[in-house]
């Protein structure tokens, strides 16, 4: 019997230990490979390795999202608002910042987003009953 193929388990350990070093009461910080495709991060603040270390805590970024092709948010850097996206395949590790706990990732291939599913216009819609109002006294 073929066995089936899984997905990376890398973003869902990701927002399990965000979640329990945010609970914690700690800072939850990413080290991230720049060099690899699709992290957009400001490379002025990139190391000679090509890696940065970013803090992902509620206090530190506005609109983080975490699914399970990248972790995106927006957050300042020397006062310049930055979007920031960082694929999944790109984490490193993730930390806490205060007791260095945390965990380290082997290198993976990065997987490619599913296509987006075209929005269904009104045209492809069935006629219906249209709906009605009525007053009720």
């Amino acid at each position: 019997m073929k066995k089936p193929e899984m997905t990376s388990n890398r973003p869902y350990i990701i927002r399990a230990f965000y979640e329990w070093i945010s609970e914690n009461k700690c800072t939850p910080y990413i080290l991230v490979d720049s060099h690899l495709p699709g992290v957009l991060v400001p490379q002025q603040h990139v190391n000679e390795d090509g890696q940065i270390v970013l803090n992902i805590s509620e206090t530190a970024v506005s609109g983080l999202t975490m699914d399970n092709y990248a972790i995106r948010f927006n957050a300042r850097f020397g006062g310049v608002p930055t979007d920031i996206q960082v694929p999944v395949g790109a984490v490193i590790g993730i930390y806490a910042r205060e007791n260095g706990q945390g965990m380290v990732f082997e290198a993976e291939e990065t997987p490619e987003p599913p296509e987006p599913t075209p929005p269904t216009s009104l045209a492809d819609k069935k006629p219906g009953k249209r709906p009605a109002l009525r007053v009720v006294k």
